[in-house]
């Protein structure tokens, strides 16, 4: 946790420099704090970086695209000259998502992320996807990452400006 602590200050301090007056000077503890209600939720003051980051990509303004492609660079394993997803990793990937769901009562069984499991790995004889495989599979929209696409087109639709006028 100290360790994700610094790096959030480093990352928001970074922020505030591109983005004078637009990030809240405790938008680290806040982050921190949430970080800390999803993954410590024992207060062990523990948590895997790999599992903050995937929760700070999921939770960014990014476009979705840039959001699959960076869980697929954190959670792929190296070999050779390719990089892939294996069934551990892409578990790993989905355990720690729905972790963000499940702090506010939406969560998900292990059984549908290991149905999610097999609906991306179907008609796949290897044992690990290559990355536009992964990524075909995520913009099917799986069930078990619903949440995600609709919080960008929510969090997208906020700049959207009508000028229509309504009596």
């Amino acid at each position: 946790v100290q360790q994700i602590s610094g790096m959030l200050m480093k990352l928001f301090q970074r922020a505030r420099l591109e983005k004078p007056g637009q990030v809240d000077p405790r938008a680290a503890e806040f982050t921190l704090s949430l970080l800390v209600a999803i993954y410590d939720r024992s207060g062990t003051g523990y948590i895997k970086t790999r599992s903050a980051a995937a929760a700070l990509i999921a939770l960014s303004g990014d476009t979705l695209l840039a959001k699959y492609r960076a869980f697929f660079q954190f959670y792929a394993v190296p070999d050779g000259k390719a990089a892939l997803i294996t069934r551990s990793a892409l578990r790993s990937l989905l355990t720690d998502l729905n972790q963000i769901p499940a702090i506010v009562g939406e969560s998900c069984t292990r059984s549908c992320v290991e149905i999610a499991i097999h609906s991306c790995f179907h008609g796949v004889l290897n044992s690990a996807i290559v990355e536009e495989k992964f990524l075909s599979w995520l913009r099917s929209e799986p069930a078990v990452l619903l949440w995600l696409p609709m919080c960008y087109r929510l969090s997208a639709t906020k700049m959207v400006s009508h000028q229509a006028r309504c009596r």
